[in-house]
């Protein structure tokens, strides 16, 4: 890996398109049973909110140093104000965030006790943004495309990423040379046509091709299975503790780096992140999955949807 190529990421950008939502952490101690229900009391002592979905992947992206805007469309609630907040807070621009009328802008609470989560609860819509939104962000993306090396879309299948809006996307970047990295969701991947890097995790690539994916042979299969239907330059499927494999020209297994995993929350998000800075860095797939896995690692050692920095990940490939 040439760890030069990371030194100018100062002066890249990156587009995030997708599904932005609030991570709302309620922190406690868990003492006593309810005695109104076989329940846990939990006496919360902390709260905490912050960016989530494809939020995560903007404080991934702002921890890694890199310059980044956000289009996403979000309700016209408390939530999208308290979100607005956490986005400026995190000196992102406003401009590409669209406010949809009778749309709940995603909110996820979750409520732990002894660093283990006892519930979440979800907040949120699901349905697919209307014609005006559609067009408000593909409109942006083909006003700005020549401002951004790479886009990330990061789909958490709460309608943002309608077929229009992916096909659209998809298509100008196509046009204009600029890579499109998916983390894909659901079992309809032919919306993904096109893209270049398209990262599933093991159940999601499973699901979308109808493989049981169980040994390298059947991996492998599945791999080469959403290549050919999705037309991606390369997959790269997450395995967990497993580490992650790549399929372009050919097929390769990285073994994970994780030595000790406390919550997976957000770990998706963080090796797009990765990929999306290595790969516009100029780096190859193959580095871009090792320096992620290894980004990976350390994030999941941690508590809640953690962030990592360029210097701490390229200090754990020299100390693994």
């Amino acid at each position: 890996m040439d760890e030069n190529l990371l030194s100018g990421l100062a002066k890249l950008k990156i587009l995030v398109i997708g599904d932005l939502m609030i991570d709302h952490y309620m922190w406690g101690k868990f003492e006593r049973i309810s005695p109104e229900a076989p329940v846990p009391i939990v006496d919360i002592t902390k709260e905490d909110v912050t960016l989530g979905g494809a939020g995560n992947v903007l404080k991934n992206l702002k921890s890694f140093g890199i310059k980044i805007d956000v289009v996403s469309v979000i309700g016209d609630d408390y939530c999208a104000d308290e979100l607005c907040t956490l986005l400026e807070n995190a000196q992102i621009d406003l401009k590409g965030i669209y406010r949809e009328a009778n749309r709940i802008t995603s909110k996820k609470t979750r409520v732990l006790a002894s660093n283990h989560q006892m519930i979440r609860i979800d907040n949120e819509s699901k349905i697919s943004i209307d014609q005006q939104s559609e067009t408000s962000i593909i409109n942006y993306v083909k006003a700005n495309i020549t401002d951004y090396n790479v886009i990330l879309i990061s789909d958490y299948l709460k309608g943002n990423l309608t077929d229009n809006v992916l096909e659209n996307v998809i298509t100008c970047a196509r046009n204009n040379n600029v890579i499109v990295i998916v983390d894909p969701k659901g079992s309809n991947y032919a919306k993904y046509a096109g893209a270049n890097i398209v990262k599933p995790n093991k159940k999601e690539a499973s699901i979308a091709t109808g493989i049981s994916i169980h040994d390298t042979d059947s991996l492998n299969r599945a791999a080469n299975a959403l290549k050919k239907q999705i037309k991606a330059d390369t997959i790269v499927i997450t395995l967990s503790e497993d580490g992650m494999a790549i399929c372009n020209d050919h097929f390769e297994i990285i073994p994970t780096k994780a030595s000790e995993v406390f919550d997976v929350t957000g770990a998706g998000d963080t090796v797009l992140a990765s990929i999306g800075i290595c790969i516009a860095s100029g780096m190859s797939i193959k580095d871009a999955c090792i320096f992620a896995n290894h980004a990976a690692a350390i994030v999941v050692s941690k508590i809640g949807s953690a962030v990592t920095t360029v210097d701490e990940v390229l200090q754990h490939i020299k100390n693994n």
